[in-house]
């Protein structure tokens, strides 16, 4: 993995992100907080999750491994967590922006949340971050579609068209 591949698969995590918050923007209160069957519950919990992964990643990539989560709770409006998500997309580019060639084919070592140590390849574990998030906002798009907002298209495809 280059950086410059790195760099186009993370400025289209942020579109798709972008895509979800903007359609989300639109929904009720009672809409982001109602619950649902996916395995994070309704629009507040999959959004909450999906942040909270892009948190953690870069953390553990910035040599740190936290045990917390980010919790729905710690969002009580959607403001809140687009506030917070805004704050680390910043961060998260800032050290996309910052890596080498030689730096994404390392190895890194961090804890899960349980504190069980892992090492990995640092791409592998940000391609895994883009994948991860695509699931949860293909989750949180169903919901925003019932909801009467859909985002539209998120494909890879779709933003390699907006460049």
């Amino acid at each position: 993995m280059n950086k410059q591949d790195i760099t186009l698969l993370y400025k289209y995590n942020q579109w798709a992100n972008a895509k979800i918050l903007n359609a989300a923007a639109s929904v009720t209160t009672e809409q982001f907080l109602a619950p649902a069957s996916f395995p994070h519950g309704g629009l507040r919990g999959t959004l909450t999750h999906t942040l909270f992964a892009e948190w953690i990643w870069r953390l553990r990539w910035e040599g740190h491994s936290p045990a917390a989560r980010l919790k729905p709770e710690d969002f009580p409006t959607f403001d809140a967590l687009r506030t917070r998500w805004a704050e680390e997309e910043k961060r998260l580019m800032a050290f996309v922006d910052s890596l080498t060639d030689e730096r994404l084919n390392s190895r890194f070592s961090y804890k899960s949340t349980q504190g069980e140590p892992y090492e990995r390849i640092l791409w592998h574990t940000m391609v895994h971050l883009v994948n991860h998030g695509t699931q949860h906002r293909a989750e949180a798009a169903a919901l925003l579609t019932d909801f009467g907002h859909s985002p539209g298209d998120v494909d890879f495809v779709y933003f390699l068209n907006e460049m």
